[in-house]
């Protein structure tokens, strides 16, 4: 199968990247402005004989989001839509498009609005064009990654290991996270890639896991002596997140890592580094 990715230098992208490449799959075309190309360059590029696109790249910060609502427009509203055209014209007959767990709670932001409409659009190219589409919804993805989007878990093993205040938006008791490994959500996607055509799969670690919780465990397992400061929440992010991921599991899924074990192996990673 000969691919198309965009976004391999994140997170989700590079490990899903190898691991297509270890079993075979052909990767004829990489695009990523971390690479001085981004997605405005599709439309300079013409291909042939593609299977499959992949698209992972993304503007992903909520908070951020809010405060420069024209990044997110830029980034995932135009950035889709070039996609998707680029599907269109070079006669791609299927994508695989990376949208959010978030869409799935009720508060709305410039980022959840942008990652709907990118479903949306896949389900038009469908109808109108002929493009199968499967959407993947991650939720809170991490891992062995030096993440330069500086996402929650990111942030707090680095701030822990240089003794920085943990910093918690919302009530300590209460506020959760349905966290991912990354290894778990690459084989939820490898999975998704062999089920049913135009399907939306949530795929998630399978844990609500409480965002104290998290804090106290990276403290402790960095031996940091950083302080847990609580703060009001933040601007439309939701404050409990628990997906269903029922429809994956039913296709095989199984989650191997608990949080404390991918929390572990990531710190392992984050101090060699």
């Amino acid at each position: 199968m000969n691919i198309v990715i965009t976004g391999h230098k994140g997170l989700i992208g590079s490990y899903l990247k190898d691991r297509l490449e270890k079993e075979g799959y052909k990767i004829i075309l990489s695009i990523d402005k971390r690479d001085g190309r981004g997605l405005a360059d599709l439309n300079k590029i013409k291909i042939k004989n593609i299977n499959l696109m992949i698209h992972a790249a993304a503007h992903c910060k909520i908070a951020q989001s809010i405060s420069n609502p024209e990044i997110t427009f830029r980034d995932n509203v135009l950035g889709t839509f070039q996609v998707l055209e680029f599907c269109r014209k070079n006669k791609i007959p299927k994508i695989l498009f990376f949208s959010s767990s978030r869409v799935l709670n009720r508060e709305k932001s410039p980022y959840t609005t942008a990652k709907i409409y990118g479903e949306e659009l896949c389900k038009c190219y469908h109808d109108s064009y002929g493009i199968d589409y499967i959407i993947i919804r991650p939720s809170t993805v991490y891992g062995p990654f030096w993440d330069e989007t500086r996402r929650l878990i990111h942030i707090f093993i680095t701030n822990a290991l240089e003794n920085k205040p943990l910093e918690i938006f919302g009530d300590p008791k209460t506020k959760t996270l349905d966290f991912t490994y990354i290894d778990d959500f690459v084989d939820g996607v490898m999975l998704a890639l062999s089920g049913p055509l135009n399907s939306e799969y949530n795929i998630s670690g399978d844990e609500e896991y409480n965002i104290y919780k998290l804090a106290k465990l990276i403290i402790e397992e960095t031996k940091s002596k950083s302080r847990i400061i609580i703060k009001n929440p933040e601007t439309a992010q939701p404050q409990k997140v628990k997906c269903d991921i029922l429809k994956i599991k039913n296709l095989g899924y199984k989650p191997k890592y608990s949080v404390e074990e991918g929390v572990r192996k990531t710190i392992e990673w984050y101090r060699e580094f």
